[in-house]
């Protein structure tokens, strides 16, 4: 059976402003019709990003994956069997592709629908395309990635990468998109302030890293025709705020990786090492 992971959903109360965002920096094309009154899609050509209003006692953030697969019925049936505490809840006709919202043993929250599906709208309705950034990878951080990785392949015949090393993580794929299955106990909550386990991010893959080259200098940016129609204002603060971003995570990163080769030693901040 084939499964396709479809999409990645996210909650907000600037959807709008994000939709432009994606659109800015990783070129994601919108809809023909968009329908920014309820909700915001935008896709890389393989996977869409839908953008939803952040409701009341909702949090915000990523919420939620999709799937699409050949028959939806063998899944269910499959389910049924294997784990049949797991309970499906259908989905609103005019949802623009999922028929069917349920979850993982951990009670990580997916879509299911069927790849011939007659509602689809939006993104989802115009085929695949190629583009040079796409959304690459879905991470979770979960309490038994290992169980989850399994139900994952046996019940949506997702295939299972091989890990390398000491790799806590487990990875599925539907051949082309990923999703990292991570390890979250209480202790990341106390030591990482990672507060629970849940959709974590999602990564872009990109044509060219040297973008960013020296001391973290930016060198260019391409805005599409279509971003170039808002306001110059809000753009320039997309991108200010998206690169302000990616320099502290990865000047935190690298900190940290320097932290475990020298062992942990107090060096002062401005020392340089011999290499």
């Amino acid at each position: 059976m084939t499964t396709k992971i479809n999409h990645v959903a996210m909650m907000s109360t600037n959807y709008a402003m994000l939709g432009r965002f994606y659109e800015v920096l990783f070129g994601m094309k919108s809809p023909k019709v968009s329908r920014p009154e309820s909700a915001v899609t935008v896709g890389d050509g393989y996977v869409g990003l839908n953008i939803n209003p952040r409701r009341p006692g909702r949090p915000g953030g990523l919420d939620h994956f999709g799937v699409e697969v050949e028959d939806i019925h063998k899944v269910l049936d499959r389910m049924d069997r294997n784990f049949p505490k797991i309970k499906t809840l259908r989905r609103p006709s005019n949802r623009p592709f999922a028929g069917i919202t349920t979850h993982d043993p951990d009670g990580n929250i997916f879509d299911l629908s069927h790849v011939d599906k007659n509602n689809k709208k939006d993104i989802y309705t115009q085929g695949e395309w190629h583009q040079d950034r796409y959304i690459s990878h879905f991470a979770i951080r979960t309490l038994n990635p290992e169980k989850c990785a399994e139900f994952y392949c046996d019940i949506l015949d997702l295939k299972l990468v091989n890990r390398h090393g000491n790799d806590d993580n487990f990875y599925i794929t539907d051949g082309r998109m990923n999703i990292v299955l991570a390890q979250w106990d209480i202790t990341n909550y106390a030591n990482t302030g990672i507060a629970r386990s849940g959709p974590d991010h999602f990564a872009f893959k990109v044509e060219n890293l040297k973008l960013l080259s020296g001391d973290y200098e930016l060198k260019s940016i391409q805005i599409s025709d279509a971003a170039k129609q808002e306001s110059q204002e809000i753009i320039n603060d997309l991108i200010i705020a998206a690169y302000n971003n990616a320099k502290e995570n990865l000047k935190k990163k690298s900190a940290e990786e320097l932290s475990k080769v020298t062992g942990g030693l107090n060096l002062p901040p401005d020392f340089k090492l011999p290499f």
